[in-house]
């Protein structure tokens, strides 16, 4: 039944239609920022009944609170000068002055930027320094370390032979000095200058090279004979002798209580003195005369280098050789190991190849190589620095220091008139000992101490003096 009232019910005179919302939204309007503001409140004081979802969304700048971030609001978006004042808020802390405050700070520039350009090349920027002082580091740059380029000491030591294979003059472990001189053997005392005659082979004899064992108290000699005899220093008294070879030794090597000897018939003999045999295995290879001998630090290589151009590596076990390079173009007689690096070799050429080469013998590669200009007849490392002394003969007869792996010279000594064939390191690796032809020997001071790089030698010393070995 139909409802009366709605049927007899007409709307007042002048009255217009209107729209009423369903009861579901009769809800007031909200603001997008208090929305936004409500957001921020929510996780500080979320309310205990009502869980608040809100998706993703992107704000208006002209609704933002500005006051939030201590920024003033002119009116006008300045969206590069707020991250501006951000970004050095920042890094800088609240504290920051601003950008008029800063002498030289242009807006036109970017804050990552230098106030000025850099001339420096691109060079000065590598960790190695160079040797000339230039490198990315502003410390003090150290004074070059001064050589002497005069001896202080020279002695006379008449019929010391020219002869680039041989291999007379070697210093010890107790400070002694042993020479070849014709057919007989000094041993000059550098603490106390006292020469000792400790052997002489007569007319049928000559020497051919001297080797001390490691601590310093027996000497081997080499002679033309093909012979090795042992000597006790202290009693200069001879101990052994041993055979083997069938001509001249010119080249010793010791490791511990074995002696390696190389010969003008091309082999290595390997010798413990502890045995009664007068050697234990024979080592083939060389074409030639056998001229440079060297037992690494560790003794577990021994370096060969004949006059056949060749430089061979030997292991402790090995009759063969493990490894063999034959970039040099003549005699190697020059072979010294590292002591700093292990398996690092350097050997150097004769006159038709005058190149200092470094090799790593653990991978087997040829690292760098320099040319000299002359001869190379000896080279030997510092145990206190990383550098090495090379002696020259043909054709300008020098001496020069160099600093490792640079290759770039420290000294250049002169003043002997013959080929630098000898060479010798004092004991606390400070002081060398050259000999030429010219029958001199001479002393420099080349290397610094192990603790300062200007303390003089112990060995050494400022006395220029001349005097005769024998």
């Amino acid at each position: 039944m139909e409802d009366p009232t709605a049927s007899n019910a007409t709307p007042p005179a002048n009255s217009s239609p209107q729209l009423s919302p369903p009861p579901s939204m009769n809800t007031p309007i909200i603001s997008l920022e208090s929305r936004i503001n409500r957001l921020i409140n929510a996780n500080q004081s979320p309310s205990p009944s009502r869980s608040i979802y809100s998706d993703r969304f992107i704000p208006s700048r002209s609704g933002s609170n500005y006051a939030l971030f201590d920024l003033a609001k002119d009116g006008k978006e300045d969206g590069a000068g707020s991250y501006a004042t951000l970004l050095r808020a920042a890094m800088f802390g609240p504290e920051t002055p601003e950008k008029r405050d800063i002498t030289g700070f242009s807006t036109s520039r970017n804050i990552f930027r230098f106030k000025t350009e850099t001339n420096r090349c691109l060079d000065s920027f590598s960790p190695f320094v160079s040797d000339d002082g230039s490198g990315v580091s502003q410390s003090p740059i150290k004074a070059l370390r001064k050589v002497s380029r005069s001896p202080y000491k020279v002695l006379d030591a008449p019929a010391l032979q020219d002869d680039f294979y041989l291999n007379l003059v070697d210093w010890s472990a107790q400070n002694v000095l042993a020479v070849s001189l014709g057919n007989c053997v000094y041993l000059w005392n550098a603490s106390s200058s006292k020469v000792t005659t400790l052997c002489d082979l007569g007319a049928d004899d000559s020497v051919c090279s001297v080797g001390w064992n490691f601590r310093g108290t027996h000497l081997a000699v080499g002679t033309s004979t093909g012979k090795i005899q042992i000597w006790d220093a202290s009693r200069c008294k001879r101990t052994r002798t041993m055979e083997g070879h069938r001509l001249r030794v010119g080249a010793l090597a010791w490791s511990s209580s074995v002696l390696s000897s190389g010969s003008r018939d091309k082999s290595i003999l390997q010798r413990d003195i502890r045995c009664e045999e007068d050697h234990v295995s024979k080592l083939t290879g060389h074409k030639s005369e056998v001229c440079g001998l060297k037992w690494s630090y560790d003794n577990r290589e021994l370096a060969s280098g004949g006059n056949d151009n060749r430089l061979f590596v030997w292991n402790q076990h090995s009759t063969q050789p493990v490894l063999k390079y034959s970039e040099h173009t003549a005699a190697v007689k020059a072979i010294a190991w590292s002591p700093h690096v292990h398996g690092l070799l350097a050997s150097g050429g004769g006159t038709a190849d005058r190149c200092i080469r470094f090799w790593n013998t653990t991978t087997n590669t040829h690292l760098s190589s320099i040319d000299t200009g002359s001869q190379v007849c000896n080279l030997a490392w510092s145990k206190n620095v990383n550098e090495l002394v090379s002696t020259h003969g043909y054709s300008q007869n020098q001496i020069i220091v160099w600093k490792y792996p640079t290759m770039s010279k420290v000294a250049t000594l002169t003043g002997h008139t013959y080929r630098v064939l000898y060479l010798a390191v004092s004991p606390d690796g400070q002081t060398i000992v050259t000999g030429a032809g010219d029958e001199t020997l001479r002393f420099w001071n080349v290397f610094p101490s192990p603790k300062s790089q200007n303390t003089d030698s112990e060995i050494g010393s400022t006395f220029f003096g001349r005097t005769t070995i024998r």
